[in-house]
């Protein structure tokens, strides 16, 4: 059964780049393009997507659009993936989005869109109810974290960023063995040590953990 998505993109240009790679996917279906928020608000409750694909700020007035869409959803139609495109990476918008929980949710970098295989297994995941942050989101909310002070931010290695990256897209120990070419033994390892430095809780729920170490790097409080 094919994933029906709602696009939500006030650039023209862009909004017609997407529809075609999303066009271009056997098990995606486009079956709204929208260009505000009361449009794809309309829409979402008219059709009821598996998920909707939308930019943060577009009009009436270009400056959280998505994140109430994001927000709408969750309330009227909770099992609704959305994924927020943003230029760029802003905590509060993170934070945001993952307020009222990680599941079903992702944050995607718009530069990352023209890669179709990145786009297409980040709507997938979310339809699903898992949750996908542009890895490039996860590396600056550490530098920040760092820049700003935070002690445990600071004592993350390089590999484990990376490692946190990965986690962040919602993939799981084998799969992160396999893309940085390491052991899955060597994966839990550096698990461990993330959520040691962090302070935070390792349970089995890969979700909501990704959601707790992007609040702590974004600097909100539990």
């Amino acid at each position: 059964m094919s994933l029906r998505i709602i696009l939500a993109e006030d650039n023209a240009l862009l909004r017609a780049g997407i529809r075609e790679l999303v066009r271009g996917a056997d098990d995606l279906e486009l079956v709204a393009v929208c260009g505000d928020l009361p449009g794809l608000l309309s829409a979402v409750d008219e059709l009821a997507p598996n998920v909707v694909l939308t930019d943060i700020r577009m009009p009436p007035s270009r400056t959280d659009e998505g994140i109430q869409a994001a927000l709408h959803c969750r309330l009227t139609h909770p099992e609704m993936g959305v994924v927020l495109l943003s230029q760029y990476v802003d905590p509060a918008y993170v934070r945001r989005l993952l307020d009222r929980g990680a599941e079903g949710r992702g944050y995607l970098l718009k530069e990352r869109v023209a890669d179709v295989d990145e786009l297409v297994t980040a709507l997938r995941t979310v339809a699903s109810g898992g949750s996908v942050i542009d890895p490039q989101v996860i590396h600056a909310l550490a530098r920040r974290g760092a820049a700003r002070g935070d002690s445990a931010v600071a004592q993350l290695s390089a590999r484990e960023i990376e490692v946190l990256g990965e986690m962040a897209r919602g993939r799981s120990n084998a799969a992160i063995a396999t893309s940085l070419v390491i052991t899955q033994r060597a994966v839990e390892k550096h698990i461990n040590s993330i959520f040691a430095k962090l302070g935070v809780r390792n349970d089995d729920e890969l979700h909501p953990r990704v959601r707790a170490v992007l609040l702590y790097l974004s600097g909100a409080t539990s």
